[in-house]
């Protein structure tokens, strides 16, 4: 008897070859196997890419985590689901920075900022669905979006002032949206949506809500809440919009992205939120068991007490911002998070990037972004690696001028000011 062999069939699902293939997953890999793999003498490196620690973590985080470690019975370590004081903090502390009074049971524990906005996408929207989100994004929306069987939709934002478009997101809502995401203090841009932006988005999702004749959630992605500059006071959607899911990190607060603790949260203002509750829980287990380890909510409480240095971040923004002006970049100072933002001084923001690398100063391009004429610094570098960086910096961009000038030279022999052409 003849056997017909089957057909060759592909090794991995469609859904994991189409995650594998998103150009955001491809260019870190890249990334960390040509430069941060290489190894580079930490000592001469510049690495101004992911938000790392550069620095030794503060005691008083290495102290919470020692304490939280030693049992006070033999449940400590027991499975754990939404820890009630865990919860409790989480709640009282949203109130205190927002004056929303969230409540207890209305924090979903997560680990970290990547499961809770997943846990969101799952909760409200089904395969099929649509998703909106601005340009630029945070690099992980698409495949997050994707691996939910959602469909991505992409505008993008003002880039002179970093605003949301509220006509873009607008004209692009369909019959099929079902969510809009929104990152504020916005990674990479830093910039801090203000209330009447807010406002106006609250309003336009009601309109188009019952335009489509189906309700449009907006998921608020947060995680840099704690992380504002010069004062400022951070407003969320969830203040306005009650169609609002909050999403937030641990991570980022004690720059600790390796430990992995986070939460969704339903504003008391939510509609049916008691609806939600059993749905959220089920999917915490059905995703993969996404609470936070038992370690990480022993110690919430007394980790929601403190925060990294945001002083010494400012600093640092403040160093960048007046050194690399005065080297003629072009950049709007972020008002929070751990980034900078900056225009490249030519078109080509992978070359430049490139140019960098090659002298061990290691940075985002827009194009990871989607925005092509950017590049992102993070500002947890050190003070030592941002002032060795200096250099290389201003003999990027006069480079990059004399290379301007011998392309933009005019019949008449002017040369074009690149920052303010005739």
């Amino acid at each position: 008897m003849n056997f017909q062999a089957p057909p060759p069939q592909a090794a991995v699902s469609e859904r994991a070859a189409r995650l594998a293939s998103v150009p955001s997953f491809q260019r870190v890999d890249s990334f960390i196997r040509r430069y941060l793999n290489g190894g580079q003498d930490q000592r001469t490196v510049c690495d101004f890419t992911f938000g790392n620690p550069h620095q030794m973590p503060p005691d008083r985080y290495v102290t919470t985590l020692r304490d939280a470690l030693v049992p006070r019975d033999d449940q400590w370590f027991a499975y754990k689901t939404n820890v009630g004081t865990a919860q409790e903090a989480a709640a009282q502390s949203l109130e205190r920075l927002l004056d929303v009074p969230f409540r207890t049971e209305d924090i979903f524990l997560t680990t970290g900022g990547f499961a809770a906005i997943a846990l969101a996408l799952k909760t409200v929207a089904d395969p099929g669905d649509e998703v909106i989100y601005s340009l630029p994004p945070w690099f992980l929306y698409e495949p997050l979006i994707l691996e939910a069987g959602l469909v991505p939709v992409k505008v993008k934002v003002h880039t002179a002032t970093f605003d949301l478009d509220l006509a873009a997101i607008d004209a692009a809502i369909t019959e099929r949206t079902r969510v809009v995401i929104v990152n504020s203090p916005n990674n990479p841009t830093g910039r801090i949506y203000p209330p009447e932006l807010l406002i106006r988005l609250a309003g336009l999702l009601e309109t188009a809500s019952a335009r489509i004749g189906r309700r449009i959630y907006l998921i608020s992605d947060e995680a840099y809440n704690r992380i504002v500059f010069d004062g400022a006071r951070f407003h969320s959607p969830a203040e306005y919009y009650p169609y609002t899911l909050l999403a937030y990190s641990y991570g980022k607060t004690h720059l600790s992205p390796g430990q992995r603790v986070g939460y969704l949260a339903l504003p008391p203002s939510m509609p049916r939120r008691e609806e939600m509750a059993p749905a959220i829980s089920g999917l915490q287990v059905a995703m993969g068991w996404v609470y936070p380890n038992a370690l990480l909510q022993h110690a919430l409480p007394e980790l929601e007490k403190f925060s990294i240095d945001v002083g010494q971040l400012e600093r640092r923004r403040d160093r960048l911002v007046d050194a690399l002006g005065s080297m003629g970049y072009r950049m709007v100072p972020p008002e929070g998070t751990f980034y900078l933002f900056v225009s490249t001084p030519g078109p080509d923001d992978d070359a430049f990037t490139e140019s960098l690398a090659r002298r061990g100063v290691f940075v985002f391009p827009g194009t990871l972004f989607e925005t092509p004429g950017f590049f992102r610094i993070s500002l947890t570098a050190n003070e030592d690696m941002i002032e060795r960086s200096l250099p290389t910096f201003e003999a990027a961009i006069r480079k990059a001028g004399k290379e301007h000038e011998r392309t933009d030279v005019p019949s008449g022999g002017a040369v074009l000011d690149r920052h303010n052409p005739a």
